[in-house]
């Protein structure tokens, strides 16, 4: 087995929501709603692992990285 990082040992990532997916396909929307988002503006806090960074690359223009 690959050993995976924990919580404890991985860093963790900012994310703040900065534009509307008012007009954004359903797909996109749904990866905002699984990131943990509910308003626009919102900085949510998320463990650094490669399912997280790969929804954040679905939605580069309505999510950036803080810090």
């Amino acid at each position: 087995m690959t050993a995976r990082k924990s919580e404890k040992d991985g860093g963790k990532l900012h994310l703040k929501w900065v534009r509307s997916a008012i007009c954004a396909p359903v797909k996109q929307k749904r990866v905002i709603k699984g990131l943990g988002f509910t308003r626009l503006n919102q900085i949510v806090e998320r463990p650094d692992t490669a399912a997280i960074r790969g929804m954040v690359a679905k939605v580069p223009h309505l999510v950036e990285i803080v810090q």
